[in-house]
């Protein structure tokens, strides 16, 4: 695996959640220096070194509601 891709979205009591697509990783920041290094971390956790991809990507999602 060469890329790795966590779908980022706003915490509703603030911070960050961020889940990967594909794999079993689940993370939460309070902000955006945080959160890339619990992503760093959690993927060094869930992958052995020579499985683990070489690039994370943060793709980030935020839901928005307006009157019509």
């Amino acid at each position: 695996m060469n890329e790795i891709i966590f779908v980022v979205e706003e915490a509703a009591e603030g911070g960050f959640i961020a889940k990967a697509l594909g794999c079993s990783i689940y993370t939460e920041a309070d902000d955006i220096e945080q959160l890339h290094a619990n992503v760093r971390d959690a993927v060094a956790c869930h992958f052995e070194s020579e499985d683990k991809p070489s690039i994370i990507r943060l793709h980030f999602v935020r839901d928005e509601v307006i009157a019509a």
